[in-house]
């Protein structure tokens, strides 16, 4: 399992850029230079753990350098003090030619001074998606709808045809809202922006609205982009209910952003995609914001067949009817999730049919290791059946009629 070691990166980042801001307005030079070096110093790790955005951290990181250097001439500055002799005494923002230490300093300060980290974790949430439609079992409905939304935004067209700036996909969980907005940032070549919204809320508690103004300022820098918001309820539950006052302005910031005010007269690309699975939660004035909502079902017989095909491609499927399979996950209410869990458990059983000392061979150098072959045969029924035993939909039929109720009230 790959471990995500920027979170605390991010957190010191944070920590220390405050710092740096506290000591240069105590005019503590000492200190202000050590916490700017110590921002510029993270900036090269984060460089170095995040390759697709190595230039960018690399050019924070010599702009921190800069403030490093020139933080002594700032404080001075900011105390009215002379800083050399033949130099007038002057006050940061008054008169012309104040620099702050070369032409790269009130620009370099202004970022700061905005919350570098924000923008620094935004870009860092950037994504590549190699995934494309025809890689998506069935959902044939959400994909043409998706294909056409996504047509006509990039399409040349008269100015009154109004493309839809964002889509909400709704459904049970695990039925393919995350594939589908990975497909269309994929078949695009788009920037891909992949948002867990716990991440959004936790990441920067109480400042949450700093980080979603920041994400939408980096969508646009890095245009065409696709910003795709999952568990997108836990941020936009109804501000009728009891919900705190950060939580609210993060919504409000978001509401402002899904308007998309500084992009109605230009032509460059950003689309929002959000996902739910309890669309009946989300605050009414989120609805207006997504005109095109489209539901993500459970797959048909059909396309069952097309998600195990995937799923078992490079083994011997001769042996298996998969129409047969395909209803028995059809009747067990099989998300696209299930049915991979499905198949991976039936592939691991014929595993351990077919390895019996698999266990002993973990004693081994894996030089050793790397040089055998692990046992495999024809899959069978009985290796489905075996874990049919258990892999359970939590999805009961009452559930399910609820997202069709709503589908027809709300939905299209």
């Amino acid at each position: 399992m790959k471990v995500d070691l920027t979170g605390p990166l991010y957190s010191s980042l944070e920590n220390a850029t405050e710092e740096y801001k506290q000591a240069k307005a105590g005019g503590d030079i000492g200190q202000a230079k050590k916490k700017a070096l110590e921002c510029s110093r993270i900036m090269k790790v984060l460089a170095e753990k995040i390759p697709s955005q190595k230039d960018a951290y690399l050019k924070k990181a010599e702009k921190w350098e800069r403030l490093a250097d020139n933080v002594k001439n700032t404080i001075l500055e900011r105390k009215n003090v002379p800083i050399g002799s033949g130099r007038e005494s002057r006050k940061i923002g008054s008169g012309t030619g104040n620099k702050r230490g070369g032409e790269h300093g009130s620009s370099e300060e202004d970022e700061v001074e905005a919350g570098d980290e924000f923008i620094s974790y935004a870009e860092s949430l950037i994504a590549k998606s190699n995934v494309r439609w025809d890689d998506i079992g069935g959902l044939e409905e959400a994909k043409l709808l998706m294909k056409e939304t996504i047509a006509i935004a990039g399409l040349q067209k008269p100015e009154s045809i109004k493309p839809w700036k964002g889509i909400m996909l709704f459904g049970p969980p695990g039925t393919g809202k995350t594939l589908l907005a990975a497909a269309a940032a994929g078949s695009l070549d788009a920037t891909f922006f992949d948002i867990k919204a716990d991440k959004v809320l936790s990441k920067y508690f109480g400042e949450s609205s700093k980080l979603v103004s920041a994400l939408y300022s980096a969508a646009r820098k890095h245009s065409p982009s696709i910003v795709f918001i999952d568990e997108f309820d836990a941020i936009s539950l109804s501000r009728e209910g009891d919900i705190s006052e950060s939580s609210r302005r993060l919504l409000s910031t978001l509401l402002s952003e899904l308007d998309g005010l500084q992009d109605k007269k230009s032509d460059r690309l950003l689309l929002t995609l959000a996902a739910t699975n309890t669309p009946w939660d989300l605050d009414p004035a989120v609805l207006s914001r997504f005109p095109r909502w489209i539901k993500v079902s459970l797959p048909d017989k059909t396309a069952c067949k097309e998600i195990i095909k995937i799923h078992i491609k490079d083994l011997d499927a001769s042996k298996l009817d998969l129409d047969k399979l395909a209803s028995a996950c059809v009747e067990k209410c099989y998300s696209g999730r299930d049915l991979q869990n499905l198949c991976q458990q039936a592939v691991w059983n014929m595993i351990q049919q077919e390895n019996k000392d698999l266990d002993s061979l973990a004693d081994l150098p894996y030089a050793e290791l790397s040089k055998r072959k692990l046992n495999v045969t024809p899959l069978k029924h009985e290796y489905f059946e075996a874990a049919f035993e258990k892999i359970r939909s939590p999805l009961t039929k009452e559930q399910l009629d609820k997202y069709e109720k709503w589908d027809k009230e709300f939905g299209g």
